[in-house]
């Protein structure tokens, strides 16, 4: 039976479990985020209890193996950050920061210790993340950063700024790369609570304006040894987190996409003018299509990279393809 919704059968190429995943995520995004998120956009505040609520039903970190995280696959992974951003961009960005770019790090590049101190926190929302990258004057290109962590007794000490990061104002935890005295990237977990930290809010943003975005300013921060990640020494390591967030978004590029279409073919259908609904007139029924046809594409090749990455046969490109598209 055909459905103009679901043109190639999406739903039955799901497994049961993806398919619950995906219509519990739905449930809990359109009855608990849906209704914050007008005033949300318009006071630019983010309630940081939706972390919890994600928490609570093992939503954040989802594809991570123990420490509290439910280990799903990747395929799963998207079909969340796609039920997030049909709300909106904001929460997705705050899914995706938790989960991609301050748990995966910590996962795959801490040591165990480090691992089962905080994964578990982050994975109930009790512990909120970011990451710090991007920088001022380094923006596009992360090499030429100028942060630095200068080795001293017992740790290090980083001078520098990081600039556009979601969650830095509100963030317990705080993942940041910083170049060493020999010029190999480091990636250090820094607490709310260390000296030498300060996170501005940036405010007035015209768009993504549900998630806390703001700066971090770190004047000779001391980072113990402790809380250095040790399986890392170079660009590898943000470019590997960036990586499984940009599959999140592409994901969650279609889930907004699909909010769109939906309302403009409702809008169309309601709307009557000169006697019949603006869907009556061609030139909607082609804009409807096209809209159509991209999402439609979209997810068979959203769920397809989706797919390798479960089967351990994904290249950094099928990413950088995907969200392009």
């Amino acid at each position: 039976m055909n459905n103009w919704e679901d043109i190639f059968h999406f739903n039955d190429q799901l497994s049961e479990e993806e398919r619950l995943i995906q219509s519990s995520t739905n449930e809990y995004c359109q009855k608990s985020l849906m209704p914050r998120i007008l005033e949300a956009n318009r006071n630019e505040s983010f309630d940081k209890e939706i972390y919890k609520e994600l928490g609570d039903l093992g939503l954040l970190g989802a594809p991570i193996q123990g420490y509290g995280c439910a280990g799903t696959n990747y395929v799963s992974y998207g079909l969340i950050t796609r039920e997030i951003e049909r709300v909106d961009s904001s929460y997705r960005s705050a899914y995706s920061v938790q989960t991609s770019l301050a748990m995966h790090p910590i996962h795959k590049f801490g040591s165990e210790e480090q691992k089962n101190h905080y994964l578990p926190k982050m994975a109930s929302g009790e512990i909120i993340g970011c990451f710090g990258l991007t920088e001022p004057d380094a923006g596009s290109d992360p090499s030429s950063m100028k942060s630095l962590a200068k080795k001293v007794k017992g740790g290090y000490k980083i001078k520098g700024t990081k600039t556009w990061i979601t969650n830095a104002p509100i963030a317990d935890l705080l993942i940041i790369w910083a170049k060493d005295e020999e010029g190999k990237l480091r990636g250090f977990i820094v607490e709310r609570q260390d000296e030498g930290l300060e996170t501005p809010y940036l405010k007035g943003k015209f768009s993504l304006r549900a998630s806390a975005t703001g700066q971090i300013f770190m004047d000779d921060l001391f980072v113990p040894e402790d809380r250095v990640l040790p399986e890392v020494d170079s660009f590898r390591g943000p470019f590997s987190c960036l990586n499984m967030a940009r599959y999140g978004i592409s994901w969650g590029a279609l889930g907004a996409a699909e909010f769109c279409w939906h309302a403009a073919r409702n809008y169309s259908l309601d709307r009557v003018q000169f006697g019949e609904p603006l869907a009556a007139k061609q030139i909607i029924q082609k804009k409807l299509v096209d809209m159509q046809t991209e999402i439609s594409l979209g997810l068979q090749s959203c769920l397809r990279v989706g797919r390798l990455i479960d089967d351990k046969k994904m290249i950094p490109e099928m990413i950088s393809l995907i969200k392009r598209n």
